[in-house]
This record gives structure tokens, sequence and C-alpha cells, in this order.
């Protein structure tokens, strides 16, 4: 093994998880007031012309594109994190995300200059995308690369901490806007949460441009053993857990369905109160603050594979409780149920998945393999909603069908993850390689 640089910078755990919190908060607040607007207004602003069941399908289906970009943006992204460093990805994403989201705000409506106004829309919509794809997988390569090796979980976990964080003000911005005369809210009002990204993006930017480059890469450019060409490493070498990774990173249904079919279904088809369902979001995710550290220190102790397992099933059960509570417009089950299943259950997986899956892989590829690993598994759940809402059934039971194709979707993510390696204990340096082969004790004592 080759001995440390005198000039590698000293690791940094706390900072590290610091920075990727309030990045993360801050840039997921814009990819989040998206698919708030997308389920409440959308529909209404930039489809008028449609029946109202296509116009909320057309919605829904701007907020997946966003996730269709994210494969691509993965590919592009990852080779740059991997080859040039996490820090460059992390100030470059923020910016995007920052003046896509305010653009977005900016934007004529239908009514205004007829199709062009969903054409922008999209095209924005992608750039979101393509800055989402970098931003969790670099955020998680930095943390990871800066924890103690007994504490990887409990520190990359500060990364989804701030998702949370970044729903819950992308949500809370949304409750004054979304009480607002319906004429307002169409006119002028669904633009305000877009337009404060100008001061997610000024605050990121401080806070991230401060950020040591991690001791591992460093290293690793000090010893001329950054891969020239990253995407080439990972598909020779990595690619089963690539394709392991995809599958698990489908469990990010549940949060696509929670937070924005069943957004649409109650509000549209159940007619409960906008404000109802936005305060479920804005609860579940304050409970996920401290869920989520909790999960990711049991992680640490017994394994990931336990914890990511157990909630991705768990999750699953609970959302046919939690949409059956939504249709029948039973406040104190959705309350209830909301928050156990968003809240408690799903922060299990989603506190393990940012340690889990950048210990598949070595430090030359791992921004890359989980970058492309979770941008296409995202993608699926990016258009979750899309689907759910053209499968499901009529009325205050139409959510039927919707709840098991996501408990289809999470019975594979739970068996793809009960493939992997268990890696909550395997040394740093370690990480993404082949196990030893145990020593065969016949064969020594033979020999002895």
């Amino acid at each position: 093994m080759s001995q440390p640089s005198p000039l590698a910078p000293v690791a940094q755990p706390r900072k590290a998880a610091l920075a990727a919190w309030i990045g993360s908060a801050l840039e997921y607040y814009d990819f989040f007031i998206y698919g708030t607007a997308a389920a409440l207004v959308f529909n209404k602003v930039f489809f008028p012309d449609s029946d109202p069941a296509t116009g909320t399908l057309l919605a829904l289906a701007t907020f997946g594109v966003g996730y269709a970009a994210r494969p691509i943006g993965a590919f592009i992204l990852g080779h740059i994190g991997d080859k040039f460093g996490r820090k460059r990805v992390l100030v470059f994403t923020l910016m995007l995300m920052g003046v896509s989201t305010f653009l977005v705000g900016c934007l004529p409506t239908y009514d205004q200059v007829g199709v062009l106004a969903p054409t922008l829309l999209v095209l924005l919509r992608l750039a979101q995308g393509f800055s989402a794809a970098g931003e969790q997988a670099s955020a998680n390569s930095m943390t990871l690369e800066h924890a103690p090796e007994d504490r990887r979980g409990f520190f990359t976990s500060f990364t989804l901490n701030g998702t949370q964080m970044g729903q819950i003000l992308a949500t809370a911005a949304f409750l004054p806007v979304a009480a607002l005369p319906e004429s307002a809210l169409l006119s002028w009002g669904w633009r305000i949460p877009f337009l404060l990204s100008v001061v997610v993006m000024a605050v990121g930017y401080l806070i991230r441009r401060r950020m040591e480059e991690t001791p591992v890469f460093a290293q690793e450019v000090a010893n001329d053993q950054v891969a020239k060409m990253p995407l080439a490493v990972l598909f020779r070498d990595h690619w089963v857990s690539v394709i392991r990774v995809i599958l698990i990173a489908m469990v990010a249904s549940v949060s696509t369905i929670f937070g924005v079919y069943a957004l649409s279904f109650g509000t549209d088809t159940a007619g409960l109160e906008r404000s109802t369902l936005l305060w479920v979001g804005v609860l579940a995710n304050v409970v996920a603050l401290g869920a989520i550290p909790l999960w990711a220190r049991l992680s640490d102790r017994i394994g990931r594979k336990p914890v990511m397992i157990g909630g991705t099933l768990g999750s699953a059960a609970l959302m046919f409780a939690y949409l059956s509570a939504v249709g029948h417009g039973n406040y104190v089950l959705i309350f209830a149920v909301g928050i156990l299943l968003s809240g408690v259950v799903y922060s299990a997986p989603n506190s393990t998945w940012p340690a889990f899956y950048g210990e598949m892989f070595t430090t030359r590829v791992r921004l890359s393999g989980m970058a492309i690993g979770t941008q296409i598994g995202f993608a699926i759940g990016g258009f979750a909603p899309t689907i759910g809402a053209a499968i499901a059934g009529d009325g205050r039971d139409g959510w039927l069908p919707v709840a098991i194709m996501l408990a289809v979707l999470c019975l594979i993510s739970a068996a793809a993850a009960a493939t992997a390696r268990e890696t909550a204990h395997v040394p740093t340096e370690d990480l993404g390689r082949k196990p030893e082969p145990s020593p065969d004790p016949t064969h020594v004592s033979a020999t002895a």
C-alpha cells in the first residue's frame, strides 16, 4: 500500500458532513418544489387545454422528465468527479440547479406563449435532473471518504438528512402559497418558491467552495493513480455492482409515490385540502431528520443489509394503508400512517444507501458507480407517479394498482440488496475489492 503524501489533506468528517447536509438541503429544495408544483399547479398553468385527468398526467410527466436526464448527467458528472475531484462536481451541480429553478419561476404560461411554455418547462426540468445526477453521488463520496471506518454509515447519512430538510423547506414554501385564492396561486403565487432559489444558490456556493478535497482522492492524485477513463474501469471491473445499485435504488419510488402521486390523488380524486397533505409531508420529514441518523448508526453496528431490506419491505406494506387512508379521507390515519411510513420506516433504506452504495466501489470509480447506478434506478422512481396515474382505477379505491406496482418494485429492490456483500465492517481501503479467500483449515493442517 502506498504511503500517505505529506501534502494530503487531513480527514474532516464533521465539516464534510455539514457541507453535504447544507448543500443537499438547499439543492433539493429546488428539486422538490418542482414536484409539488407539478402536482398542484402545472396542469392548469402549462396544460390548460387538456381535460383535468390528461393535464395532471402531463404535469406529472414533466416531473418524471427530470429523472430521465439523470442517467446522462450521471455518466458525465461521474467521469468528471472521479477524474478531477468531488469538489468541482459539488459546486457545479449547485449552480446549475439554482439557475434552472429560478428560470422556471420566470416562465411565461401557456395562455401567454402557447406550446413554447411547456417546452421551456421541460428543458429546465432536464437541466435540474442533470444537476441532481451528480449532487448526491459527489456529496456521498465526499462524506464517506472523510469518515472514520466505523462510522461511515452515520456520516454519509447527513447527505440524505439534508435532502429531507430540502423537502421540508420546499413543502413549507408552498404552504402559504397553496393557501392563496386560486386566481392568485395560478397567476403569480406559484412562482415565489422558484424565485427564492437565488438565495439557495448563493448560500450553497459559499459553503461548498470552502470544502477540501477528500484525502483518498488527493492521495490518488499524488500517486498518479487516478483512472484516465473511469467509466471504462467501472464497466470492466464493477458492472455487477452497477446493476445491483440500479435495482436497489428503485426503492426511491416510495418517495415519489408518497410525495407526488398521493398528493395529486388526494386533491384531485379524494377532494382533500392541499394543505392537509402538504403538512403530512412536512411532519414526516421532520421525524425523518431524527430517524435517519439513528438508522444509520444501527447500520454501522449490525450491517447495511438488515436495515436496507427491512425498511424497503416495511415501506411497501405501509403504502397500502396510506393510500387507502388518503382515498377515504381518514385524516387521523393519513397523518399517523404517513408519518410512520415516510418519517420512520422509509428512513431506514434512505439512511443506509449513501454508505451501502459507495462501499461497493473503489475510490477510482466510486462517484461514477454511485451516480450511474442510483440515477438509473431513481429514473424509474421518478416516472412512478406518471405510471401510477396511468394505471390507477376510478374513484377513491383507484389507488390499489399503484400500491401493487410499488410493492413489486420494493420486492425487486430488497432481493437485489440481499445479494450484495455486507460492507459495514470492511476497511475503507478494501472497499470495492474482491474479498480474499479464507484459508482452508484442512490444507493448513496437512502442510503443518
